[in-house]
């Protein structure tokens, strides 16, 4: 029997009964769009009937959606070109395995085979003369017109359905330009090839009436070289994304629960299969540690180049790669909710977003080519009905030079090409972009509202520091404290604990140990009785904390929880805890301050704790013990005071704030609902990104700005000199073959300088 007619490799509609790719399986037939798409379903045939993407542990197969690059509103499931501009329509998402751009395969045979045939008919028309030997003056025109057809009717033919169907759709652009000036120079060749005693006397010269055959030609072949090099640049703008899909693995090692194990493609991993990662392996999904230690090196994603330790209960992120310890995980996210995916997810849509200065472009380049035809109108009976003899020629031939040079393409790649290249650059520093607004409007951050945990800080505690007392040194008292604390399971006897490890100290087990919620624990550890807690707690044991109440709160006032040590009923010291601030933290506070923008701390900690923090970081403005809510109205209040605002989180309770500043900056280390309530997302988790976002921001504009100003520029002087206008002074005419090549020099030109975005420096 047959299927709907869907191709299950790429997902495009498939007509059963034109396409002659099919195959059989399990008594199914399947069709194909291609030869290609076939044969990667023959060779494995339940890769592409397994379920629907968002199931697969890969992101979905690019080909699915296709939109346009300059017009991203633009969506349909099959190829075709963008009503708006008349440009082809790209796969929304790039693949590994994607074939090279169909439109530069065809485009660049159609270049080749055609541009013998321009050089001859260019030779022809600019050295006629010296083949009159061999060559009548009638014959030469009428080779010209044989050989300029194919150029015209076969080369330039995509150029010409663009331009009808820009007509069409009433939105004029670029090959509105370029076909009616093709059309224009080749017809009015043919006719004065065919019929030449239909125009009169002052048409002749030379013993026919002239022709530019030459000037169509070479337009079409300048237009053909100017779209292979700007689709071979914007091909460029994908490599990031294609650089985060090579990180994945290909396979993943399931453990069976008979203890055997399999090697799976990674698109049949589900969530709560057991995998196995050995040494040196990549980690095929998002999951938990379930046994073994290792160290994984995240860089690929974090940017962090120092390994980072991974034991049971930690999670694990995929495609990042493992070190010498072999790990067994359980999967926890796959397809596109893993984090590469979501990443490769973020690149693309802000690659295919638009800036508001687009916009500004796009309305501007609907109104200038109706203008540009407007001008061609008049060139061509002012110099017709007023010009010098022949007049009509050097009507035909400058309104052809207006509509050829002031083509806008260069206007329309302005600011795409800056966008994409941009979002690129910025994966590859860790700053993820969600829309190009984003992009545009971070420079005018004024005023950064961050969190403290998570955000300046890491988010976790750690081991502070421990003093001795009465005959009890520092590691005695932390050895004792650690030993107690390896029964409890708050996050402050983790930090002891490890430390106690990290340092290889002799812990012993605990006895008789007991948790008093709030205040600390007490238990027996090698004979004696220890009690670790606040300062309540050694109330209830009886125990004298004065001697160290002035270290204890001295550590408090730098932001540490202090729990005081008690052996046998007596003072023997105290530990601090404290959640430390990120190495990177200080120095992307002064790059912001020396950037001129005004750091605000909201945090839900104590307010003791939230100046401790500010004091030592120079942070302007501190607020503590804020809820959700109160961080919300502090956004709206310094929005209201007319400052642009920027809030930095990493939480669920940071979303509701995220959302409502004018520019949302999640941190990678934090929730998806932060992730998904922010514009910008600072992969490596530290505020150092913000600088490189907003440094990021302004090279972008600036090169969106320059874009612009030279494709107005160039479109500004250019339609004047071809309509003629300097004629009556200089004597200078542009020549259709000159406007062609100009046309595309500054499309290229556009596009290699938005290519430069790629090496900005981002500190």
């Amino acid at each position: 029997m047959a299927v709907p007619a869907t191709d299950p490799v790429c997902g495009m509609n498939v007509d059963p009964e034109q396409t002659p790719h099919h195959a059989d399986h399990q008594g199914t037939t399947y069709h194909f769009c291609s030869a290609r798409c076939r044969e990667k379903f023959i060779a494995d045939p339940e890769r592409h009937l397994s379920p629907a993407p968002a199931a697969r542990s890969a992101p979905a197969p690019a080909g699915a959606i296709y939109i346009c690059p300059m017009h991203p509103e633009v969506r349909q499931d099959h190829p075709g070109n963008c009503p708006i501009c008349g440009m082809a329509l790209e796969p929304e998402m790039p693949g590994l395995d994607d074939e090279e751009n169909p439109e530069l395969v065809d485009f660049s045979r159609r270049f080749w085979w055609t541009l013998p045939l321009t050089i001859v008919v260019v030779v022809l028309a600019m050295f006629g003369q010296y083949f009159q030997a061999w060559l009548s003056v009638d014959a030469q025109t009428w080779t010209e017109l044989v050989l300029t057809t194919p150029v015209v009717l076969w080369a330039a033919w995509p150029f010409f359905v663009r331009c009808v169907q820009s007509i069409r759709n009433r939105s004029p652009n670029m090959w509105t330009l370029i076909g009616i000036g093709v059309a224009a120079a080749y017809l009015y060749s043919v006719v004065a090839t065919v019929a030449p005693g239909l125009f009169p006397a002052s048409f002749h010269e030379d013993g026919r009436v002239g022709v530019y055959f030459e000037a169509a030609a070479v337009i079409v072949s300048l237009t053909l070289l100017g779209q292979l090099l700007e689709l071979r640049a914007r091909s460029k703008t994908s490599a990031a994304i294609k650089a985060l899909l090579g990180l994945a693995p290909k396979t993943a090692r399931r453990l069976r629960d008979d203890g055997t194990e399999e090697d799976i493609e990674l698109s049949h991993v589900h969530v709560g299969d057991r995998l196995r990662v050995r040494p040196g392996e990549k980690v095929p999904v998002d999951g938990t540690v379930l046994e073994g230690r290792s160290n994984l090196d995240e860089s690929m994603l974090t940017g962090e180049p120092v390994p980072v330790e991974k034991s049971a209960g930690d999670t694990v992120i995929g495609a990042t790669l493992n070190g010498n310890g072999s790990l067994v995980i359980r999967a926890e996210k796959i397809g596109s909710a893993t984090v590469l995916a979501q990443i490769v997810q973020m690149v693309a849509q802000a690659q295919r977003s638009r800036a508001p200065m687009q916009r500004m472009a796009d309305k501007a380049a609907y109104w200038f080519v109706l203008a540009v035809l407007a001008v061609a109108v008049i060139t061509l009976f002012v110099w017709g009905l007023f010009g010098p003899e022949p007049s009509w020629t050097f009507a035909v031939l400058n309104a052809v030079s207006v509509l050829i040079i002031a083509c806008p393409c260069a206007l329309g790649l302005a600011t795409p090409m800056s966008i994409m290249v941009a979002t690129g650059r910025g994966a590859q520093a860790g700053v993820l972009f969600r829309d190009a607004e984003a992009i545009e409007n971070f420079r005018r951050i004024d005023t950064l509202i961050v969190d403290k945990t998570g955000t300046l800080t890491e988010g976790r505690p750690a081991f502070r520091t421990a003093a001795g007392l009465a005959g009890f040194d520092e590691t005695e008292v932390l050895r004792l404290a650690a030993s107690l604390d390896q029964g409890s399971e708050h996050p402050l006897a983790d930090a002891i604990v490890a430390e106690a490890r990290r340092r290889e100290l002799d812990l012993e087990k605990p006895e008789h140990f007991e948790s008093s919620t709030g205040i600390g624990v007490r238990g027996t550890v090698g004979g004696r009785t220890l009690a670790l807690g606040n300062t309540e707690l050694m109330i209830e044991e009886g125990v004298d904390a004065s001697p160290l109440r002035e270290q204890a709160e001295s550590l408090r006032q730098e932001g540490a929880s202090v729990m005081f040590l008690a052996v046998d009923d007596s003072l023997a010291g105290l530990v601090a805890v404290a959640d430390p601030i990120k190495a990177s933290t200080p120095a992307a506070i002064r790059a912001l301050h020396e950037a001129g923008l005004r750091i605000v701390m909201a945090t839900g900690d104590g307010v003791t704790t939230a100046h401790a923090v500010a004091r030592e970081l120079g942070i302007d403005e501190v607020h503590g013990e804020v809820r959700p809510k109160d961080k919300v109205d502090l956004v709206q209040r310094l929005r209201a005071e007319g400052r642009k605002v920027a809030m930095a989180g990493d939480g669920i309770n940071d979303a509701p704030a995220l959302a409502g500043a004018d520019i949302g900056i999640a941190m990678g280390t934090g929730t998806d609902v932060a992730m998904s309530s922010a514009q910008v997302t600072l992969v490596k988790g530290d505020l150092g990104g913000i600088a490189r976002a907003r440094q990021l921001s302004q090279a972008t504009v600036g090169n969106m700005k320059q874009n612009l100003t030279f494709a107005f520029l160039y479109n500004g002087l250019g339609v004047p000199v071809a309509a003629g206008v300097l004629y009556p002074l200089t004597g200078l005419l542009l020549s259709p073959m000159i406007a062609a090549l100009a046309m595309s020099l500054s499309s290229v030109s556009v596009v290699f300088n938005a290519l430069r975005l790629g090496n900005a420096r981002i500190e």
